[in-house]
């Protein structure tokens, strides 16, 4: 039997049957793989509609009417956050405008991360006390394991905020890099003579290809334009939202056109070449940060290899 499956593997035609198979099969993966793969534009532009109705029930709510399209989070953890008035004890203003720089601002949001930010150090506690003191895995003194189970409580609590971090942090660095590219499609739309809305609108639309963040964000402000009763806390909003000093600049500059009636398209080339320069200088940064970091890879990898491939020949002739 098995000489029978060894010849059947050096059959040629069994083998040209396989590369056929495997052929056939990454035809069919290439032909499927634009149906079977998400289109993240399209749900990034869907939740910017949701926002959009967020925006316009907020402005009913004002008007008198009380119509109401908002998401309502799960229903457990609004539950357990209601139950010990997490958001008196654990809710704060700097979560909430963090939230919104992380890009989360349906109301849910706010309830999941109080939420985690109370059951993550309870489940950091128990595992850590099971980890521990149940299957005793460390034979140390019960005052490492103590103290072991106190810094487990401590990552657990500071996790929802390492976590609203990070993703601050990726957005920022997307927003950033193509905020220059956004300022320049927004300073031809507005030289070509659309008013602001239009260009911004405009720009969203063609940013996404580069940063879907930055065309929702841009999306964003355009409807609260649109419904909000001063404009000037569109801009604001988007400032917050981001939390970059280039789109504060931007914004400050939109405000005071808006109040003053200065010309936007010179404050926007201006403001625009200011983004491309910071962006080189970040660059260049980086760029003359990478020779210390080299260094050390360079001692361990590169050094020993090379003393070996020198020095090994002349050991060899010694040798002999």
């Amino acid at each position: 039997m098995i000489m029978l499956y060894a010849e059947n593997l050096i059959n040629p035609r069994f083998i040209g049957l396989v590369l056929v198979g495997i052929a056939a099969a990454a035809t069919a993966f290439a032909l499927l793989q634009p149906i079977l793969e998400p289109d993240r534009l399209s749900r990034r532009m869907k939740l910017v509609g949701d926002e959009r109705e967020e925006i316009r029930r907020r402005e009913r709510e004002r008007l008198g009417n009380k119509a109401s399209l908002r998401v309502t989070p799960k229903a457990y953890m609004k539950r357990v956050v209601d139950q010990f008035n997490l958001t008196r004890w654990l809710g704060t203003e700097t979560a909430k405008r963090q939230l919104a720089m992380a890009g989360y601002r349906s109301p849910g949001a706010e309830t999941g991360f109080l939420f985690f930010r109370m059951i993550s150090p309870i489940i950091a506690v128990v595992f850590s006390i099971f980890y521990l003191f149940v299957l005793q895995v460390l034979d140390q003194p019960i005052l490492i394991r103590v103290m072991i189970v106190i810094v487990a409580a401590i990552l657990g609590i500071k996790a929802p905020e390492i976590y609203l971090s990070n993703r601050i942090s990726k957005r920022q660095t997307e927003i950033r890099a193509a905020w220059p590219d956004a300022l320049d499609l927004a300073l031809i739309c507005v030289e070509s003579g659309m008013s602001v809305e239009h260009a911004f609108r405009k720009v969203s639309a063609e940013i996404a290809i580069q940063s879907l963040t930055l065309a929702e964000e841009l999306a964003v402000m355009t409807a609260e334009l649109s419904y909000l009763p001063d404009r000037r806390l569109a801009f604001e909003n988007l400032a917050m939202r981001t939390g970059l000093d280039s789109i504060k600049a931007v914004t400050t500059a939109l405000i005071q056109a808006e109040r003053y009636g200065t010309p936007v398209g010179q404050a926007l080339r201006v403001l625009s070449q200011e983004s491309r320069d910071l962006r080189m200088t970040a660059a260049e940064k980086k760029a003359a940060a990478l020779p210390p970091k080299l260094t050390v890879p360079m001692i361990l990898f590169f050094l020993p290899v090379l003393f070996v491939v020198i020095l090994t020949p002349a050991a060899i002739q010694i040798m002999r």
